[in-house]
């Protein structure tokens, strides 16, 4: 395992000297000190798990597909965009438009997210890509969204509500579950609630196991809970304005 201390590294510098150890072959990396440097994993396609101790700054794991990155602190915003695959486990909060068209993968949230989480995520038959927020979500959460999974917990929340406005707007694939109610005026017109069934909950118990034991929580106490579905009502919702 290499161990870099970032205090004081421009950020090109920094990833440019992850790259190399990469290409040497190295599979464990760990990051100290690290305070707004960018783009850090940025396109890495090795089995390479990168631990990091600080906060990363802006597109992180962006078009990774393989590598498994742990981040001790907040991460900043565009986390996991278009990601292909891989892991992305953050012990704090994260930004805005994370995952934005993330392809596979999974993210772990412990805390909240901001704004447009999930925008243009896609699914392709068995290749679903997941992103579990621990915490709490910001408005146009699902944004777009065509395939995956989101998942809001709402776990130790301090506001009242578990999400924001304008939630799932544009949606035409894939399926959002929350932990809570969802008031119908949160909702954009192309997207339908329902509460969980059975074969939901199984399915929510089987994303979560990885989740839970990853930040120490109980699976059946989070489980004890009802969940919101929210899935589009159409795979074409403005198909009207695009085709006469």
């Amino acid at each position: 395992m290499n161990v870099i201390n970032s205090k004081g590294i421009y950020y090109r510098e920094l990833n440019k000297e992850i790259r190399k150890l990469v290409a040497r072959g190295t599979r464990e990396i760990t990051l100290e000190n690290v305070n707004g440097q960018r783009y850090i994993g940025d396109g890495i396609k090795e089995p390479v798990k990168i631990t990091i101790h600080g906060t990363p700054g802006n597109d992180m794991a962006a078009f990774a597909s393989g590598v498994e990155m742990t981040v001790y602190g907040n991460v900043q915003d565009g986390a996991a965009n278009t990601m292909g695959d891989g892991k992305l486990i953050v012990h704090g909060d994260a930004g805005d438009i994370l995952g934005y068209a993330m392809r596979g993968g999974q993210v772990y949230i412990k805390g909240s997210v901001g704004y447009r989480v999930g925008i243009h995520m896609k699914g392709y038959q068995e290749k679903q890509p997941v992103i579990i927020i621990g915490g709490t979500a910001g408005d146009f959460f699902g944004e777009y969204m065509a395939g995956g999974r989101l998942i809001l917990l709402g776990l130790n929340r301090e506001k009242e509500s578990i999400v924001g406005n304008h939630l799932g707007v544009g949606m035409h694939g894939g399926i959002i579950y929350i932990r809570d109610e969802v008031e119908e005026y949160k909702v954009g017109l192309e997207v339908n609630i329902s509460e969980a069934d059975e074969e939901d909950r199984k399915e929510i118990e089987k994303l979560l196991s990885g989740y839970c034991e990853e930040f120490g929580l109980d699976l059946e106490q989070v489980m004890d809970a009802k969940f919101s579905k929210l899935i589009p009502v159409s795979s074409r919702p403005y198909g009207n304005l695009y085709a006469y």
